[in-house]
């Protein structure tokens, strides 16, 4: 299955949830792709205590999965792109709609 993991949340546990059911879907031989879109292009920056979403986006990339983050939303907030967040455009999550089998919000 080709599963697309659309993430707008700047919400850690949510964040952190959604990578990790990436990385599980990975384990099962899935194709993952993972759109940062919104405030979720903040992921890099919303490890807590509780929540270690960095090693959450590392166990994904490292497994196979693919992150993209929406440049126009990195431009808003005055971020660059970065290797776990390459900087992507509005035809990246078109591709990913139209590519995948499923697609998830969070």
């Amino acid at each position: 299955m080709k599963l697309g993991l659309v993430i707008y949340s700047e919400d850690a546990e949510t964040v952190w949830n959604a990578f990790r059911l990436g990385v599980f879907a990975l384990r099962q031989m899935d194709t993952v792709k993972v759109f940062l879109l919104a405030k979720g292009v903040e992921a890099e920056h919303l490890d807590t205590d509780k929540f270690n979403v960095i090693k959450q986006m590392q166990a994904f990339v490292d497994e196979g999965g693919e992150i993209l983050a929406c440049g126009t939303c990195l431009k808003i907030r005055q971020q660059g792109s970065s290797e776990l967040c390459p900087l992507s455009t509005m035809q990246d999550l078109y591709e990913l709609v139209r590519d995948c089998d499923k697609v998830l919000t969070f």
